[in-house]
């Protein structure tokens, strides 16, 4: 989003590692890339705390309290901002379908064709574009972000593990 401060952005952030779902080697190297990408380059602008005058950057701590996804947004001194807390309800599906694909996709690299693996990293992008975009929706009206930073924060919230 071309009309975001440079500040409105997330500086840091850290997942709950009490529920962080230690699935296997490939899940952890996606969860380095998207805190790594995500940390280099995202738009994320809390509506609440900006109007409150706090412009950025902030720190984001995601975890899964009692089946609910939280985003504890503070500034990057540690001031808590504010608590956003979603409903996974809609997530399950989506993060099913993608540790699926990304399944797929692992045991594809090691032995399929080039035209193997391509169709099945398609099916993957879709998966992942389709769970921004309800990222998105979810976040609409709380915090303006923009594709490829939802992305990145799906990408995490796959590698919490839903108590329960």
């Amino acid at each position: 989003m071309s009309d975001f401060k440079p500040t409105w952005r997330i500086a840091h952030i850290t997942l709950d590692e009490d529920t962080i779902l230690w699935r296997n080697a490939d899940v952890e190297q996606e969860r380095r890339v998207a805190i790594y990408d995500l940390i280099e380059e995202n738009a994320f602008k809390p509506i609440r705390a900006v109007e409150a005058g706090h412009n950025g950057p902030y720190n984001l701590a995601l975890s899964v309290p009692e089946g609910r996804l939280a985003l504890a947004i503070s500034t990057e001194d540690g001031q808590p901002l504010e608590t956003l807390l979603l409903g996974l309800a809609r997530f399950r599906r989506p993060i099913r379908e993608y540790f699926a694909i990304c399944d797929s996709y692992y045991q594809a690299i090691r032995k399929a064709t080039a035209q193997e693996i391509e169709t099945i990293d398609m099916a993957r992008r879709a998966i992942h574009n389709d769970a921004a975009a309800l990222l998105m929706e979810r976040l609409e009206g709380k915090v303006e972000t923009d594709h490829s930073t939802a992305r990145r924060l799906f990408t995490l919230i796959c590698v919490l593990h839903i108590k329960g």
